[in-house]
């Protein structure tokens, strides 16, 4: 890999980890009252749970898109958005949050050992450069709305 390859790579994986331009994910969530993962604010569509479980599942079929010829992506967009605005409990909080950081590191892991301009035999001119920047652009824009909820609920660090 020569060393534009290795900077591009280095400065994609940056971008999905978040933490320069915009909040990381995990700092999005990192003390997040329990209470109001399932509070819809007025004039606001998701909770916060929503959006939490939707960057899940969407991520989810990037990384599966990126990597499996035979995937097949859940129905837009009705199976990208849970339909509860609050966990079903604990366990299904920390499992989306676990699931969203180990499929992310296996992503970065994927672009680290792909050819990212190569179009995917499986798509319609698709490659990991491109599913890489739509994960960080779809990702970051979500992880801004859980700041402004979480702003707006009075439980942002500032």
């Amino acid at each position: 890999m020569d060393n534009q390859h290795k900077t591009l790579i280095n400065e994609l994986s940056k971008l999905l980890l978040g933490g320069s331009a915009h909040a990381s994910f995990s700092d999005a969530v990192k003390g997040l009252t329990p209470q109001l993962r399932g509070i819809k604010p007025e004039n606001m569509p998701y909770s916060i749970w929503q959006l939490v479980d939707h960057i899940r599942i969407a991520q989810w079929d990037m990384l599966q898109f990126s990597k499996d010829a035979d995937h097949q992506s859940p129905k837009w967009p009705d199976d990208y958005w849970p339909k509860e605005s609050e966990p079903a409990d604990e366990d299904a909080w920390k499992g989306s949050i676990e699931q969203i950081e180990s499929d992310l590191d296996e992503f970065i892991e994927l672009l680290e050992h792909s050819d990212i301009y190569q179009p995917l035999e499986h798509g319609d001119g698709q490659n990991i450069l491109r599913e890489a920047l739509q994960m960080a652009d779809h990702n970051a824009y979500h992880i801004g709305e859980i700041v402004a909820i979480r702003r707006f609920l009075g439980n942002w660090k500032s």
